[in-house]
């Protein structure tokens, strides 16, 4: 089975979505699975993952209620607010839901570095488990330090870094982001998504060998059973479409052998998000 598991939707609405800039004209409509269905289909892809986009419990019934009409959405990631008082009745209410798989908050746009390491958060996370929930961590490359104490402080908890970290990719390989890589996957608990890399190069302009070196890196690091393909669709649209955004795993775990390029393409997904 082949699984994106990392996709987004929205009914686009310039105040909601406000990161979506003049800059990315392209992501400036409407998203929905009647569009992405047929690219699945397309790519031969049975299913995906969808990701919130926009920090509100809004955004998570808008993303159950397209799962719940769309067998090919298999899991949802969405947000609650895990530093409220009232986590555990949120998490209570949503994980109802049996299409609600894990939750991510957008800590990229958190101004502090350590803003995964507030008592708060951690409270939050703390009560994840006991839900079936996972954890998925939206970094910049200078916040992967605290993403590893906060992994390595709930080891009973299932985490999983988006987008690689977001490297600079046409700068070439950091020595701190390959540490911190190297760092976070001592912890057995996290995996990692290699997702998200068209979109970190200088004016998106790539070719496939460009991000083969960080490829490695995570490979090396994380091993073919803790890794997994997703798509970014549609703020991969940015930088490529869908099939030269899959192409790029396809073609480099090419050399692999199948039992761990299905684990990478989709195997790995339904187990870490218990599809």
């Amino acid at each position: 089975m082949v699984i994106d598991s990392h996709q987004h939707f929205w009914k686009y609405d310039p105040v909601r979505y406000a990161w979506i800039d003049d800059s990315m004209k392209v992501l400036q409509k409407d998203f929905l699975p009647a569009d992405l269905g047929p690219i699945l289909k397309d790519n031969e892809v049975d299913g995906c993952v969808a990701v919130q986009a926009d920090q509100s419990e809004a955004e998570t019934e808008f993303l159950l209620g397209m799962a719940g009409e769309n067998d090919f959405i298999k899991g949802v990631v969405g947000w609650v607010d895990l530093r409220a008082y009232n986590i555990a009745d949120s998490l209570a209410y949503f994980s109802r839901d049996k299409k609600l798989k894990g939750v991510r908050h957008i800590v990229q746009e958190e101004p502090d570095p350590e803003f995964m390491l507030r008592k708060d958060f951690q409270n939050g996370i703390s009560r994840l488990a006991e839900f079936g929930l996972t954890y998925d961590i939206l970094v910049y490359p200078n916040q992967l330090a605290a993403a590893v104490l906060l992994s390595r402080a709930f080891p009973e908890q299932k985490f999983v870094l988006d987008h690689i970290a977001k490297p600079q990719i046409s700068e070439g390989l950091d020595d701190q982001w390959v540490n911190n890589i190297k760092e976070l996957a001592l912890n057995p608990n996290v995996s990692c998504k290699v997702s998200g890399m068209v979109t970190e190069t200088t004016n998106f302009k790539w070719q496939q060998e460009d991000f083969y070196p960080f490829i490695d890196v995570v490979l090396d690091a994380f091993g073919w059973r803790r890794i997994m393909y997703g798509s970014d669709w549609p703020v991969c649209l940015l930088g490529g479409n869908y099939k030269e955004v899959i192409t790029i795993v396809k073609d480099y775990i090419n050399k692999l052998p199948e039992k761990e390029r299905a684990a990478i393409m989709g195997l790995n997904a339904v187990s870490f998000y218990s599809l």
